[in-house]
């Protein structure tokens, strides 16, 4: 048989269960679930009277047949119709002279009681089953316990969860293991509480043996809860190893979580020669998988402060070869992490990733290797300057360090916004000779200008042209975007500037067009020029766009004469084919003549609408009217005459267009 495998590396089997009974009378710790109070908290009168019963100085009314049958009528509609006090006030009735509804209205009353997911009918729900174990156990449905001890557990309620499993013990109210047991696990889970499930856990062991009830025997799921409070929570060997030795007795065979739990605590007491008999009864039950226990094993190095062991053991599970048995969880690098950082170790870490690389195969994938866990667990941590430190302390060791490793930490000082470490990041990486991919990078310019480090984003994207990248589209328009909307229109001529030769680029009329619209809206008009001409000379023809931009620009300064200037130049340059040239729309049509109006150039303004409507372009000639009426309102034909004929025929010709004659 299995168990007696046990006998390997036990030393001598004791006698687990007393001879007497375990149970001892109920603390009124217990009940303080019952405040305020359902029942008295004195066990006297817990005994002797019924839920809710009047005290005894007084009067119990004595029931007819009618009132009994009236009252549990009452009870059965008030359950119907969801009338819960009323149900309630005919039980408390009832059982204040003694006497029970029928079986079935008793658990229907208990199972609504537990539903209703609120502690004051849960408690009520509670001093139900109590009394009802107490006094007649034969009326209670094992299912409605069953239905009580969930809604405990949802409400994790600890104390009468414990107290109602005591109270069915010491009334010999039997139920199957796995109709409670699973909750109370997982109350005990959910408070940390193992060393109380213990104490339950020692009696129902000893009722299922000496009364001989097999359906009262723990599953494996609670003898791993009891091991895990002797293991972790009491940290005793002799208290895990008699829970070994009961599961032997009950016959319940271990998993890879048993052994887990014993190899934690074996290891936090340097107890070695017991981890060795371990391993060697784990190999006799034929375990695929022994994560469980290698990374418990760390976690008790690790505690212990044994930190050389725990090494050891991450590097022994390398060796064997088999990859599945060191695929170490992110909780178990952590451990790890933090218990070398505790000590000031970084050292240790890059030491023990360095020794981790010459065991692991060329092929491993990153995100399960060592390294990438150790690196990981320090961001996951919020220690991304330490993980920063380790991959230092590797490089200065000459070791080199999978691309894959640096990756979390990049991504962290990204995450965090702290660019200028993650640009420093990528310098080292270029300089080892590895090569971030297109993501990343683009990941991290993002981040750089998210945080307005602008700087940081130009030595990354330098970075990227350098390593012969070539997809740079997606990073060359993040910086140009993040420049526009962060308003700095030099470091776009700067930047354009710098990559305009680059045929990987692409840069177009567009790009130019953003820098001067966004010069002309900060009013610097003459750095709006010096692009204009930068463009030119570098042979991107200005299109509409760009004479927008100006002529907007020039407006808002009042500067008309430029207008003037502009429209002299790029009236000869206008498409009329639709193909090439300028196209003569509506919005450029609109801004010359606004402009010329204002600036009182009635002969260009005639020019442009001779174009427009040469070219078919609606022109709305009031807005124009109103422009000449707020700036030329007192300017006489009369006087034009005498001064300049010319300007003169200009004016008529402009008043008569826009109807001002009339």
């Amino acid at each position: 048989m299995w168990w007696r495998k046990e006998a390997s590396f036990m030393l001598i089997r004791k006698k687990f269960f007393c001879s007497s009974s375990s149970t001892s009378p109920e603390t009124p710790s217990l009940y303080s679930f019952l405040q305020p109070s359902i029942f008295s908290l004195k066990r006297k009168s817990l005994q002797q009277d019924p839920p809710n019963s009047p005290t005894q100085q007084q009067q119990q009314q004595t029931l007819t047949q009618d009132n009994i049958t009236s009252l549990e009528t009452n009870l059965h509609k008030s359950l119907l119709t969801n009338n819960t006090d009323e149900a309630w006030k005919s039980f408390k009735s009832l059982t204040a002279n003694s006497l029970f509804p029928s079986k079935p209205v008793t658990n229907s009353l208990i199972a609504h009681l537990s539903s209703l997911q609120d502690n004051h009918n849960l408690k009520r729900a509670f001093a139900s089953v109590v009394y009802v174990i107490e006094k007649n156990p034969k009326l209670l449905d094992f299912q409605t316990v069953h239905t009580l001890l969930g809604s405990m557990r949802n409400a994790n309620t600890a104390a009468p969860a414990f107290a109602l499993v005591k109270c069915m013990f010491k009334n010999r109210y039997f139920m199957p293991f796995e109709l409670w047991g699973g909750f109370l696990v997982d109350i005990c889970r959910k408070n940390s509480n193992f060393v109380a499930f213990l104490k339950v856990f020692e009696e129902c062991c000893r009722i299922a043996l000496d009364e001989n009830l097999d359906f009262m025997k723990p599953n494996i799921y609670a003898c791993n809860a009891a091991l895990e409070g002797c293991c972790y929570g009491l940290q005793s060997v002799s208290d895990a190893e008699k829970v070994i030795e009961t599961m032997s007795v009950l016959g319940v065979r271990p998993n890879e979580s048993s052994f887990g739990f014993l190899a934690y605590l074996y290891a936090l007491k340097g107890l070695q020669e017991k981890i060795v008999e371990l391993e060697s009864l784990m190999n006799e039950f034929g375990f695929s998988s022994q994560m469980v226990f290698y990374s418990s094993l760390i976690s008790g190095y690790v505690k212990l402060g044994n930190l050389e062991s725990a090494s050891r053991t991450i590097l022994l599970c390398l060796g064997g070869g088999n990859m599945e048995q060191s695929d170490f969880s992110k909780e178990t690098y952590c451990e790890v992490v933090k218990g070398f950082l505790q000590n000031g170790n970084v050292k240790g870490l890059a030491n023990l990733i360095i020794e981790a690389q010459k065991l692991e195969p060329s092929g491993i994938v990153v995100d399960r290797s060592v390294g990438f866990g150790i690196i990981s667990a320090c961001v996951n941590l919020g220690l991304s300057d330490k993980a920063h430190s380790i991959l230092d302390e590797m490089n200065a060791c000459g070791c080199s360090v999978g691309l894959g490793v640096y990756v979390p930490t990049l991504k962290a000082y990204c995450k965090e916004h702290r660019t200028a470490e993650a640009t420093q990041l990528v310098m080292d990486i270029s300089s080892s000779g590895l090569q971030l991919d297109v993501g990343n990078y683009d990941a991290l310019i993002e981040a750089s200008i998210t945080s307005q480090d602008f700087q940081s984003a130009f030595s990354l994207f330098r970075d990227m042209r350098e390593a012969r990248i070539y997809d740079l589209k997606g990073s060359y328009l993040t910086i140009m975007t993040g420049l526009m909307e962060n308003h700095r229109p030099e470091l776009m001529a700067a930047f354009l500037d710098e990559v305009v030769e680059d045929p990987r680029v692409e840069v177009k009329t567009h790009d130019w067009n953003s820098i001067i619209h966004a010069f002309c809206k900060a009013g610097r008009l003459e750095d709006a020029k010096r692009t204009l001409r930068r463009m030119i000379f570098l042979q991107f023809e200005p299109n509409d766009q760009t004479y927008l931009s100006l002529i907007n620009g020039y407006v808002t300064a009042e500067q008309y004469f430029s207008v003037l200037m502009m429209w002299h130049e790029i009236k000869r340059k206008i498409s009329t084919d639709g193909q090439k040239g300028i196209k003569f729309e509506h919005n450029l049509v609109d801004a010359f003549l606004y402009a010329l109006v204002k600036g009182g150039f009635f002969d260009a303004v005639m020019q442009v609408v001779e174009k427009s409507q040469e070219m078919k372009v609606f022109v709305d000639k009031w807005k124009y009217k109103q422009a000449f009426m707020e700036n030329h309102k007192k300017l006489k034909v009369a006087k034009l005459r005498k001064r300049n004929f010319k300007k003169m025929e200009a004016l008529i010709a402009f008043k008569n267009w826009a109807g001002l004659n009339a």
